[in-house]
Formats: structure tokens, C-alpha cells, sequence
């Protein structure tokens, strides 16, 4: 019988217009998302003589790597990496280590004002962040910090980036990990407590252990929003070798003349670090978002 079974053709699924339909709807919106990056990586093999003469729509004869050398070279861009580390990776540690602590506080003690400590942190992510620039600029020029910072202010310096981030993005990090936790089993707490671990021990041994791939996903996303972010650079600090990697793609353009496939180039070097880390972390990411999905 089971040689029958296996010697008759398998009968296929018909294939249906309305799946037709969405393959070819999901490939159209995938090439619409690669074209400016394809249209880049093109534009950035190639001389700038040779698309000046025959224009950027043109079939190729020379196509190289000459650019991305000239953009890292002439931008500095190892110095301005560096400058953006300095900023990225204390600004993601510590916004997880204090959203982690509001959201435990929040999600694991019943107490009147927790649910309107949530909504404080929350509401910060609804401030629009132009509102507050002009404030913000005159308390960082007034905020002395000698011999702390460079500058002596907490203007023009990594440590008021680091703090801005911090403030910002803590509100949208303590919700979600404050929803996650939520989810986690409550006889975990209490057998601790009956064991007499004390408030510290909850948090760091037995309720921040569980929140791992919750905080991957955060860190993810957390990287790459500060590593890109250019808007607070560009407000509080005013000296060129302070700016992040963002700011470097500046030192490519000229005061009269600005070669486009130069910029080319330098955009999409500075991507490869948001690209590793997304690679380096998509399974914890995809893990992290799709918690409590198939849940009832």
C-alpha cells in the first residue's frame, strides 16, 4: 500500500489569481524598497567624469571601488566611527538599564502611581522633539561641567548626546518592557520572595534573565535610531571633530562643487554598521517581536 501511495504523483494545489496577485504585489514593493539603494551602490562604482558625459542613465563602462577608498579617506571616516561609538553604545546601555528598571518597578509592584509613571515616560515620546530645542540649547550653553567635558559644558560635548538619547528613547523602552514583563509568570516573584531575595534580586537575577530577547529587539532598534540620528548632533555640538558619523558625509561636499557618486559611497559606508548589527542580532530582533503573538 505504502509503495502505491508513493509511486502516484502527488497532486498539486491549483494556484489561485488572488495568490498570483499578492506575489507579485509583495515583489513589486520589494523592488520599490531596494531601487534607491541599488541606484546608489550603481552610482557609487562609478566615475563622476564618466556619468557627467554620459549621464547617471547610461549603461556603465567602468565600474570600480575607487569611491568608497576616496569617501572613507577624505571624510575621516575612522575618527567620526569612533565619535559615534562613544555616543551609541552608553546611550543604548544605559537607556535599557533604567527602562528596565522603571518597567519592573511598574509591571511587578502594585502601587496608585505606577500606571501614571508609565504614562509620564510614555507621553515624552509624543513631545515633539523641534519644541524643545530652544530651551534645551540655552540649558546645555548654561550647564558647567569642568574638567568633566571637553568643552567644560555639557554643550558641544558626547556625554549631552549621550543624555538626550537617553531622555528620549527611555519612555518608549520602559513600555514595552513593562508590557513584557507583565506577560512573565508571577510565582517566579513570589517563590523568590518566599525565599527571601530581596527587591534587587528580583530585578537583576530573576526577572532581567527572562527579558533577554525583549531587550535584544529594544538594543536592535536602539542602535540604529541613535546611530543615525543627526538632528541632536546637528543642535548641541558646534565643533567638527565632535560631530558623529552622520555629520562626517559633510566633509564630501565642497563649497563649490559636490560629486554625487563621492556621497554615494560615503552614505552607504556609514550603513554597513546599522547593517552588522541587525545581522548580528536578527534573531534575537524577530524573536523579541513576535513575543506573545501566539498568545490568547
Amino acid at each position: 500500500m505504502s509503495t502505491l501511495s508513493s509511486a502516484l504523483p502527488k497532486q498539486r494545489n491549483p494556484i489561485r489569481p488572488a495568490r498570483v496577485l499578492l506575489h507579485v504585489f509583495l515583489a513589486g514593493t520589494a523592488l520599490a524598497w531596494l531601487a534607491p539603494l541599488l541606484w546608489a551602490v550603481f552610482s557609487a562604482m562609478r566615475p563622476y567624469s564618466e556619468t557627467s558625459n554620459r549621464g547617471y542613465v547610461s549603461w556603465p563602462h567602468t565600474l570600480n571601488f575607487d569611491n568608497f577608498k576616496n569617501a572613507f579617506e577624505q571624510s575621516d571616516m575612522t575618527h567620526y566611527f569612533m565619535n559615534t561609538l562613544v555616543i551609541a553604545v552608553p546611550a543604548v546601555l544605559l537607556t535599557l538599564f533604567l527602562s528596565s528598571m522603571v518597567a519592573f518597578y511598574v509591571a511587578r509592584f502594585d502601587f496608585r502611581v505606577n500606571l501614571f509613571l508609565l504614562l509620564v515616560f510614555t507621553a515624552g515620546n509624543l513631545l515633539p522633539q523641534q519644541v524643545i530645542i530652544t530651551p534645551l540649547y540655552r540649558m546645555y550653553l548654561l550647564t558647567n561641567l569642568p574638567g568633566i567635558t571637553a568643552s567644560g559644558k555639557l554643550y558641544d560635548s558626547a556625554l549631552g548626546l549621550v543624555l538626550i538619547h537617553v531622555a528620549f528613547q527611555s519612555g518608549f523602552c520602559a513600555f514595552v518592557l513593562s508590557n513584557y514583563m507583565r506577560s512573565l509568570p508571577h510565582e517566579l516573584t513570589e517563590a523568590a520572595l518566599v525565599d527571601g531575595a530581596s527587591v534587587w534580586r528580583l530585578y537583576w537575577q530573576v526577572t532581567l534573565p527572562l527579558c533577554r530577547p525583549a531587550m535584544a529587539a529594544l538594543a536592535t532598534l536602539l542602535s540604529i535610531w541613535i546611530y543615525n540620528d543627526f538632528f541632536w548632533a546637528l543642535v548641541l555640538i558646534s565643533t567638527g571633530e565632535n560631530m558623529p558619523i552622520t555629520s562626517a558625509l559633510n566633509n564630501l561636499s565642497g563649497q563649490y562643487f559636490t560629486d554625487p557618486n563621492l556621497v554615494a559611497a560615503g552614505s552607504l559606508l556609514t550603513a554597513i554598521p546599522t547593517l552588522l548589527v541587525y545581522f548580528a542580532l536578527q534573531k534575537q530582533f524577530v524573536s523579541g517581536l513576535t513575543l506573545g503573538s501566539a498568545k490568547g
